[in-house]
């Protein structure tokens, strides 16, 4: 439905009303022929009954309706209307473009929120503060947590339960493949390629990372930040089989050859500047992994990775 035209200020071109409910246009749309405009909920109720044009009974349906030129939408949005709140005691006159914004601010906007009087912090609208129960709203919202909470607990449930299902078949399927390597040792380790394959889909999951500071490596981290490097390796899905290993060689004694001291890593700074390495997530560190760097000589790399640490220079 559209403006009621009472309620604007001097008059009102007839070209801006609406065939249909005879007030001003409201999100105006027009036929794609005879381009007669009408307010979006009047013609798609009329279309409901009749598949014509109100004015001149030419054919339209719902999916041939359009837009209004922009000159129609500025004419629009030029008229001055009186504040809907009027009865209840607002006087403000606004631009029909202003007039959305204007009642989300209106104080006598009887469905304004307002934090209720009583105290209980619930924000409701103005008009009905006066019927507002806090006990019973409480206790409303109280149960509507609970009852998201045991939805929340079922559903961890069911996700615990495939999971565990999950684990159950990838047990079944490592001990078939450790019996067929028992009983044929010159098969193919599909075990080991499984878990590369893992290792894989893992690195893929991480950012990239560009080290933009070299010195500012911590080569031997303590036992707290080791600690914090392997909590982040788990949250960030770090395949199980080579998480120890990993945390294991964040520190500089566990390094390939070409990393093993301060000497060796400034003598081979053009190598390691070359690694392709992603980001751990939440830290200053990144990961060096053998499946991203397969261009990288034995003497640069350890396997199953290295981990990084930074105090500074990690992009």
């Amino acid at each position: 439905m559209g403006f009621d035209i009472i309620r604007f200020v001097g008059e009102v071109d007839e070209e801006l009303l609406c065939p249909i409910c005879t007030g001003v246009l409201q999100d105006p749309v027009q036929a794609p022929v005879c381009e007669h405009a009408y307010c979006k909920g009047c013609i798609l109720e009329w279309l409901l009954r009749q598949s014509t044009c109100p004015v001149d009974r030419l054919s339209v349906n719902v999916l041939q309706l359009r837009p209004v030129p922009r000159i129609l939408k500025n004419l629009l949005s030029r008229l001055y209307i009186f504040c809907e709140n009027s009865n209840f005691g607002c006087n403000s006159v606004v631009k029909l473009d202003s007039l959305d914004s204007h009642l989300t601010e209106c104080e006598y906007n009887p469905k304004r929120p307002f934090p209720c009087e009583q105290g209980c912090g619930l924000i409701i609208p103005k008009d009905e503060h006066k019927d507002h129960n806090c006990v019973k709203e409480l206790r409303e919202l109280v149960q509507k947590q609970n009852q998201k909470i045991n939805d929340m607990q079922q559903e961890m449930a069911h996700q615990k339960l495939e999971m565990t299902s999950i684990k159950d078949e990838m047990r079944v399927l490592k001990n078939y493949v450790r019996s067929i390597r028992v009983c044929n040792p010159s098969a193919i380790d599909l075990n080991d390629e499984l878990e590369r394959d893992e290792i894989e889909r893992w690195s893929n999951t991480l950012p990239q990372a560009r080290v933009t500071r070299w010195g500012g490596m911590i080569s031997t981290p303590d036992e707290y930040l080791q600690n914090n490097i392997k909590q982040a390796l788990i949250e960030s899905g770090c395949p199980s089989h080579i998480l120890d290993d990993l945390v294991k060689n964040c520190h500089e004694r566990n390094w390939p050859s070409g990393l093993s001291s301060l000497e060796t890593r400034q003598h081979n700074r053009r190598h390691y500047d070359r690694y392709n390495c992603k980001r751990l997530p939440g830290k200053q560190a990144v990961i060096v992994l053998p499946c991203d760097n397969i261009m990288v000589s034995d003497e640069m790399m350890a396997e199953p990775g290295l981990i990084m640490i930074f105090a500074h220079g990690i992009e």
